[in-house]
Parts: structure tokens; sequence; C-alpha cells
């Protein structure tokens, strides 16, 4: 055996489109269509990547999109605190594709472009309001530990009621979940959400977590 089968191969060049591509409306089946129109379209008339990439699963995504819009739209916890658990998730899930979806949304929901770059930054930066910071760790410890300490529930209860807690806890599941799919997939941003860059991560591990994911914008 020579030396080159010892040799560790170069990692292969980075893919430039998605492992599954997005269906194109020209090629929508009648109950494709069906199942797509009650999403909202973008600006451009488009709908999103994620819904019509996901939706080569008919079955799967006929029960996922109520729980989904369920969460996003008529949920119990506040618009501010909805996007910040999602933002954070995504900085932790390296979910580029879901940070750059949910970035105009967090804005309209009132949180302001210094705190979206601080949401990078964790729970440990200077100038969250406490209440901000329950969320911020909340949102680690889910991903970290999948589950709350007690401290950090019994700090979330004093703002929240039962539905709200249980609700971050599925809130949080929910983006981890649709992260693992469109990191999976590879499914790209739209133009006009490109500019919305994911945080570098931060902490431990942050080297080798950017160089994995800096192909994964997905």
């Amino acid at each position: 055996m020579t030396d080159k089968h010892h040799q560790r191969p170069h990692r292969a060049a980075a893919d430039t489109g998605p492992r599954l591509a997005p269906l194109s409306e020209d090629g929508w089946d009648p109950s494709t269509r069906e199942l797509l129109a009650p999403i909202p379209r973008d600006a451009d008339g488009h709908l999103a990547n994620v819904f019509t990439t996901l939706v080569r699963h008919p079955g799967l995504f006929r029960h996922f999109l109520p729980f989904g819009s369920h969460l996003l739209r008529d949920g119990r916890l506040p618009d501010r605190t909805r996007e910040l658990l999602i933002l954070r998730t995504a900085c932790n899930t390296r979910a580029g594709y879901e940070w750059g979806r949910h970035v105009p949304l967090a804005r309209a929901a009132g949180v302001t472009d210094e705190e979206i770059r601080r949401v990078g930054e964790g729970p440990g930066a200077q100038g969250w309001l406490p209440a901000d910071v329950r969320l911020l760790r909340a949102a680690d410890e889910l991903h970290r530990d999948a589950r709350l300490s007690a401290a950090t529930w019994s700090a979330l209860a004093a703002d929240h009621d039962e539905a709200q807690l249980i609700e971050i806890t599925m809130l949080v599941g929910q983006y981890h979940m649709v992260a693992f799919f469109l990191n999976s997939a590879g499914t790209r941003l739209e133009p006009g959400f490109e500019t919305e860059s994911l945080p570098a991560p931060t902490g431990a591990g942050a080297d080798a977590d950017a160089a994995e994911g800096a192909h994964g914008d997905a």
C-alpha cells in the first residue's frame, strides 16, 4: 500500500446548489398548488424556498404547515419574544436560511438592529434586559441540554403563564427541526434576504463550527 493511501483526502469543494431544489411553479401539479395556496408570497410574487422544497413530501407538509403557522401567527408568545428565540436558535444551529428569513420579522416585531447583532453574542452580552437574558438562556439550554434548568424555568415563570412556558419549549424545538431540514437540504435564501448574514459563532468550538457551517447557509 503506497503512502497516498494513508493521506487524508482533501475536502470536496462546496456544492453551489441545494441538495433538494425547490419545485418550480410551472411544475406544480393540482395537489401541490392546493397545499401551497394558503402561504403568503414574497414581494416578488414567489413562495419561500423552504415551502417549495418541503412540499416534495406532501403528506408531511400537509400536517407540518398548520403547526408551524400556529406558532408563527397564532401563538401565545409576544412577537418579539418569539423572534428572539428563533434568531438565537438559528445561531445555535448555524441555520443561515432561518436567520435570513426571520431578521425582517424580528425588526417588524420591534427588535432593533443592535439587538439583532447582539443575538449572536448570546445572553452574556452587555445591554440585554433581564427578560431577554432569560429567553436567550432558555434557547441555549434547550439547544445544549434538551431541557430547561430549574433556575431558568422558575425565572421564565415569573414572566409567562403555563401555556407560554410550553410554547417556548415547543417553538425552540420546532425551529431546531426546521434548521435540520434546511441545513441538510441546502436550501438557499431568496434574493433580497441574502444580505442578512448569520453572525459568527462565539464561545468554545466557534472556529470549528464556523468552518463546518461556512457552506451550510441554508
